[in-house]
Protein backbone atom coordinates (compact mmCIF):
# COMPACT_ATOMS: atom_id res chain seq x y z
CA UNK A 1 0.00 0.00 0.00
CA UNK A 2 1.17 3.27 -0.77
CA UNK A 3 -0.51 6.97 0.01
CA UNK A 4 -1.54 8.85 -2.98
CA UNK A 5 -2.64 12.22 -2.40
CA UNK A 6 -2.37 15.19 0.68
CA UNK A 7 -4.87 17.86 1.53
CA UNK A 8 -3.34 21.12 2.79
CA UNK A 9 -5.40 24.22 3.90
CA UNK A 10 -3.49 27.21 2.57
CA UNK A 11 -4.32 31.24 2.99
CA UNK A 12 -3.23 31.49 -0.62
CA UNK A 13 -3.28 28.60 -3.25
CA UNK A 14 -2.10 30.73 -6.18
CA UNK A 15 0.74 32.13 -3.73
CA UNK A 16 1.40 28.54 -2.73
CA UNK A 17 1.05 26.78 -5.88
CA UNK A 18 3.59 29.16 -7.74
CA UNK A 19 6.21 28.92 -5.27
CA UNK A 20 5.87 24.96 -5.10
CA UNK A 21 6.27 25.17 -8.78
CA UNK A 22 9.42 27.39 -8.54
CA UNK A 23 11.50 25.95 -5.84
CA UNK A 24 10.36 22.30 -5.77
CA UNK A 25 9.61 21.33 -9.16
CA UNK A 26 6.15 20.38 -8.67
CA UNK A 27 3.73 20.74 -11.26
CA UNK A 28 -0.34 21.68 -11.69
CA UNK A 29 -2.35 19.41 -12.54
CA UNK A 30 -5.37 21.06 -12.39
CA UNK A 31 -6.60 24.29 -10.51
CA UNK A 32 -10.07 25.93 -9.49
CA UNK A 33 -8.73 29.50 -9.13
CA UNK A 34 -8.02 30.72 -5.97
CA UNK A 35 -9.87 28.04 -4.35
CA UNK A 36 -7.72 24.58 -5.19
CA UNK A 37 -5.03 23.40 -7.01
CA UNK A 38 -4.01 19.94 -7.83
CA UNK A 39 0.01 19.21 -8.01
CA UNK A 40 1.96 16.12 -8.64
CA UNK A 41 5.21 15.43 -7.98
CA UNK A 42 7.92 13.64 -9.99
CA UNK A 43 7.04 10.40 -8.50
CA UNK A 44 2.73 11.24 -9.33
CA UNK A 45 2.35 11.88 -5.64
CA UNK A 46 -0.45 14.24 -5.60
CA UNK A 47 -0.59 17.45 -3.20
CA UNK A 48 -3.69 19.41 -2.57
CA UNK A 49 -4.19 22.44 -2.04
CA UNK A 50 -7.20 24.24 -0.41
CA UNK A 51 -8.15 27.82 0.01
CA UNK A 52 -8.70 28.50 3.82
CA UNK A 53 -8.83 31.99 5.56
CA UNK A 54 -6.78 30.54 8.72
CA UNK A 55 -4.71 27.79 9.02
CA UNK A 56 -3.89 26.42 12.23
CA UNK A 57 -1.63 22.90 11.99
CA UNK A 58 0.42 21.67 15.40
CA UNK A 59 4.03 23.22 15.36
CA UNK A 60 6.04 20.30 14.13
CA UNK A 61 3.42 19.70 11.10
CA UNK A 62 5.62 19.92 7.64
CA UNK A 63 5.84 18.85 4.69
CA UNK A 64 9.29 17.39 3.67
CA UNK A 65 11.06 17.38 0.54
CA UNK A 66 14.12 14.93 -0.09
CA UNK A 67 17.35 16.67 -2.23
CA UNK A 68 20.04 14.50 -3.78
CA UNK A 69 22.41 15.62 -1.26
CA UNK A 70 23.82 18.38 0.73
CA UNK A 71 24.83 20.38 -2.33
CA UNK A 72 21.54 20.18 -3.55
CA UNK A 73 20.21 21.39 0.11
CA UNK A 74 22.39 24.19 -0.20
CA UNK A 75 21.91 25.43 -3.52
CA UNK A 76 18.12 25.30 -2.69
CA UNK A 77 18.90 27.16 0.81
CA UNK A 78 20.24 30.23 -0.75
CA UNK A 79 18.73 30.27 -3.69
CA UNK A 80 15.42 31.20 -1.45
CA UNK A 81 17.81 33.30 0.72
CA UNK A 82 18.46 35.23 -2.41
CA UNK A 83 14.63 36.07 -3.18
CA UNK A 84 14.17 37.15 0.19
CA UNK A 85 12.78 33.74 2.11
CA UNK A 86 13.96 34.08 5.71
CA UNK A 87 15.56 30.64 6.01
CA UNK A 88 18.42 28.89 8.39
CA UNK A 89 21.50 27.60 7.54
CA UNK A 90 21.01 24.22 6.97
CA UNK A 91 22.13 22.03 9.94
CA UNK A 92 23.02 18.24 10.81
CA UNK A 93 19.36 17.05 12.75
CA UNK A 94 17.51 14.24 13.34
CA UNK A 95 20.03 12.01 10.75
CA UNK A 96 19.59 14.47 7.85
CA UNK A 97 20.91 17.88 6.27
CA UNK A 98 18.09 19.63 6.98
CA UNK A 99 16.10 23.56 7.04
CA UNK A 100 13.10 24.50 7.37
CA UNK A 101 11.36 26.78 6.13
CA UNK A 102 7.51 28.80 7.02
CA UNK A 103 6.22 28.98 3.11
CA UNK A 104 3.89 31.05 1.60
CA UNK A 105 0.65 30.33 2.61
CA UNK A 106 0.74 29.17 6.47
CA UNK A 107 2.51 26.27 5.77
CA UNK A 108 6.13 24.83 6.80
CA UNK A 109 8.28 23.10 4.69
CA UNK A 110 11.80 21.11 5.14
CA UNK A 111 14.60 20.34 2.55
CA UNK A 112 16.89 17.90 3.70
CA UNK A 113 19.33 14.74 2.68
CA UNK A 114 19.72 11.83 4.49
CA UNK A 115 23.41 11.51 5.81
CA UNK A 116 24.89 8.04 5.83
CA UNK A 117 25.83 6.65 9.34
CA UNK A 118 24.03 9.78 11.48
CA UNK A 119 22.09 8.19 14.01
CA UNK A 120 18.48 10.07 13.30
CA UNK A 121 17.78 9.71 17.37
CA UNK A 122 20.72 11.95 18.13
CA UNK A 123 20.90 15.79 17.76
CA UNK A 124 19.52 18.94 18.65
CA UNK A 125 15.47 19.38 18.39
CA UNK A 126 14.22 20.83 14.96
CA UNK A 127 13.35 24.59 15.09
CA UNK A 128 10.44 23.68 11.99
CA UNK A 129 11.31 27.07 10.96
CA UNK A 130 10.14 28.55 13.93
CA UNK A 131 12.23 31.26 16.14
CA UNK A 132 12.65 30.23 19.57
CA UNK A 133 12.79 32.58 22.41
Amino acid sequence: MKINHLNLTVTDVIEVKNFLETYFGLQCYTSMGKSFAAMLDDDGFLLNLMHSKEVNYPETFHVGFPQDNEQKVDELNQRLKIDGFKVETPAIVHGSYTFYLQAPGGITLEAYCQIEGEDPSKGPRPSFGKTRP
